[in-house]
C-alpha cells in the first residue's frame, strides 16, 4: 500500500510516519512518498523521518517501518498511491503573516483560517489544489484523497469538483470537544460505546469547518448535553465552553467549536492579538526559520534552507546547535508549537491531554484504515451535504436548506464501503444563517480563483461576516494584491 503527502517537507509529517511505522491502527504502509516543492525541507523532514525509524526499530516498536521515498515531482509521488493526504500551504509561514498583516491594518481579525486571512489564504491555494485534484485523477484515480489543507472546507469543496466524493476533508477539533465531553460522561461518543441500557450512546454535532456546534449527547436514552450544561464544574473542564464563556452556551444550548471564539469575541481577539509582540504567523515562520536551519546544520548540510510549501507551514526550536540532532530538535519543537496553538483565545497553555491527544494524523489514520479495512469508524469529516453529482432534492441533504454541493463538517460512519454522513436534526434558524453566510463569502472566493474574477474576490471579502463592508473588502482586495504575488498573477496585475 502507497500512501503519498503532499506537503512532504512539512513539520508535522514525522507524526503521520510514527503512526504507520508502529501500526498504531493497526494498518500496514509498503511506502510513503513524500512530495514538497522545497528540497532542502524534504531532506529535513526525511533526516528527521530516518532517525525516528532507527529509534523505533531499536526500541522494539517499529512494527511495520515503511519505506520512505522523497521528490519533488507531483506525479511520482501521487502515481500509483492508494491514499493521498494534501497538506500543502502555498506560500508558506510567511505568507500566512500577510494574510494577518492585511487585516490587522485595517482594524479586522488576523488569523489563518478565520476572517479575511482565511479568504486570502483560500485564494491563493485552490488553485493549486485543484492541480493537485486533476493530477490525482489522472494518476491515482481510485485513490482516496484526505485533504489537511486549509480552510478545509472550501479548500475539499474545490476538491470535490474533480475528485467527487473520493476526497474528504479532516480537522482534529470536533473530535476533541467530543472527547472531552465523553470524559466527562465516562463513555466512548467517538466509538459510540453503549450505555447501561445496551443502546450505543449518540451525538449531534453539525457546521462548516471551525464553524460547528455540539448539539445534543444521548446516553441511556436521554439527552445529556443539557445537564452538563446547566454544571459549572462540568463546563470547566470543558476547553470551549472556558473559551466562549459558560453563561453563552448555556444560553446557546450547545457546544461550539473552540473557533467560534473568533465570532464571538472578535474585538478581544483583535485587542489579543495586536497586544502581542508577533502574530501566529511571524511566531511560526521565526519558528520555522530557526528549526529547519537548526536541523540542517544537525545533519551536517549547513544554512541555507528555503521556506517552500509543507504540511501547516512548519515551525521550529530556537536555532537548536549542530551537537543537537535533527529528532531532538524537532521534539523541542513539536512541544512548543502546539503549547501555544491559539495562544490569543486562552489564558493559559493548553491542557496536556488535548496537546497528545491525536491531532490531524491521528484522525487521518483511522479514516485510511477505515477505508483499507473495512473496519467501521465514526467520525467527525467535512463531506458533500449530498453524494457528489447527485443533484439530490432537499429531502435527501443531510441538511435541506443549503446546496447539496455544500462541504458539511458532520458525523460520518466510515467503513470498507466509502464513508457515510449520519443524519442531523433540523439545524436552527441562527446557525443556517452562519453557516450560509461565511461560506456564501468562501463560494465567491472559489470563483475568484478558478475564473479569475477580481469582483467575484471583492465580493468574497466585502460579505464575510468579519468585514461586511464594500469599502473594508476593496482595501482588503488590495492589500493581499500588494502582498501575495500568487493573488496578483491570478488577476493579471503581476
Amino acid at each position: 500500500m502507497k500512501l503519498a503527502i503532499l506537503g512532504g517537507g512539512g513539520f508535522r509529517v514525522p507524526l503521520v510516519h510514527e503512526a504507520v511505522a508502529t501500526a498504531a491502527t493497526g494498518l500496514t504502509v509498503d511506502e510513503i512518498a513524500l512530495h514538497d516543492v522545497d528540497s532542502d525541507r524534504l531532506r529535513t523532514i526525511s533526516a528527521v523521518i530516518a532517525q525516528q525509524g532507527e529509534e523505533l526499530t531499536a526500541a522494539g516498536q517499529a512494527v511495520a517501518l515503511p519505506h520512505v521515498v522523497a521528490t519533488t515531482d507531483l506525479r511520482e509521488a501521487v502515481a500509483g498511491a492508494d491514499f493521498i493526504f494534501s497538506a500543502v500551504r502555498v506560500g508558506g509561514a510567511e505568507s500566512r503573516t500577510v494574510d494577518e498583516r492585511v487585516a490587522l491594518g485595517l482594524g479586522l481579525l488576523g488569523q489563518e483560517t478565520i476572517g479575511p486571512g482565511g479568504l486570502a489564504y483560500a485564494l491563493r491555494t485552490i488553485p493549486v489544489a485543484l492541480e493537485i485534484a486533476r493530477t490525482i485523477a489522472e494518476l491515482a484515480p481510485d485513490a482516496w484523497t484526505i485533504n489537511f489543507t486549509n480552510p478545509a472546507g472550501i479548500v475539499t469543496e474545490a476538491m470535490r469538483t474533480v475528485l467527487g466524493d473520493r476526497v474528504v476533508g479532516i480537522c482534529d477539533t470536533p473530535i476533541g470537544l467530543v472527547r472531552r465531553v465523553g470524559r466527562l460522561l465516562d463513555v466512548d461518543l467517538v466509538a459510540g460505546q453503549a450505555g447501561a441500557d445496551g443502546i450505543p450512546a449518540a451525538f449531534d454535532y453539525v457546521g462548516l469547518n471551525h464553524l460547528g456546534w455540539l448539539r445534543s449527547v444521548t446516553l441511556d436514552g436521554a439527552n445529556r448535553l443539557p445537564g452538563l450544561l446547566a454544571d459549572d464544574a462540568a463546563l470547566e473542564e470543558i476547553e470551549e465552553a472556558r473559551l466562549i464563556g459558560k453563561d453563552w452556551v448555556r444560553a446557546d444550548g450547545a457546544l461550539p467549536n473552540e473557533y467560534l471564539f473568533y465570532y464571538l469575541h472578535t474585538a478581544e481577539a483583535i485587542t489579543r492579538i495586536t497586544g502581542s509582540a508577533t502574530t501566529r504567523g511571524e511566531f511560526l515562520a521565526k519558528q520555522q526559520g530557526d528549526f529547519y536551519l537548526g536541523a540542517a546544520a544537525a545533519d551536517g548540510r549547513g544554512p541555507g534552507v528555503g521556506s517552500g510549501s509543507g504540511a501547516d507551514g512548519g515551525s521550529g526550536a530556537d536555532g537548536g546547535s549542530c551537537c543537537s540532532s535533527p529528532l531532538d530538535l524537532w521534539r523541542a519543537t513539536l512541544h512548543e508549537r502546539e503549547a501555544t496553538y491559539m495562544a490569543e483565545s486562552r489564558d493559559e497553555e493548553r491542557r496536556e491531554e488535548d496537546v497528545a491527544g491525536g491531532g490531524y494524523q491521528e484522525v487521518a489514520m483511522r479514516l485510511m484504515t477505515a477505508l483499507a479495512t473495512g473496519r467501521s469508524e465514526r467520525m467527525i469529516l467535512d463531506v458533500g451535504n449530498a453524494p457528489a453529482g447527485s443533484n439530490a432534492p432537499p429531502e435527501q441533504r443531510i441538511v435541506p436548506e443549503l446546496p447539496a454541493d455544500l462541504v458539511l463538517e458532520v458525523l460520518c460512519v466510515v467503513d470498507g464501503n466509502g464513508v457515510h454522513p449520519q443524519p442531523v436534526a433540523p439545524v436552527e434558524l441562527s446557525r443556517l444563517g452562519m453557516m450560509a453566510t461565511l461560506r456564501a463569502a468562501e463560494r465567491k472566493i472559489l470563483e475568484a480563483a478558478t475564473t479569475g474574477s477580481r469582483e467575484a474576490a471583492w465580493q468574497g471579502f466585502s460579505t464575510h461576516p468579519l468585514v461586511s463592508s464594500p469599502m473594508l473588502g476593496r482595501k482588503l482586495l488590495e492589500g493581499y494584491e500588494a502582498g501575495h504575488p500568487q493573488i496578483a498573477a491570478l488577476f493579471g496585475r503581476g
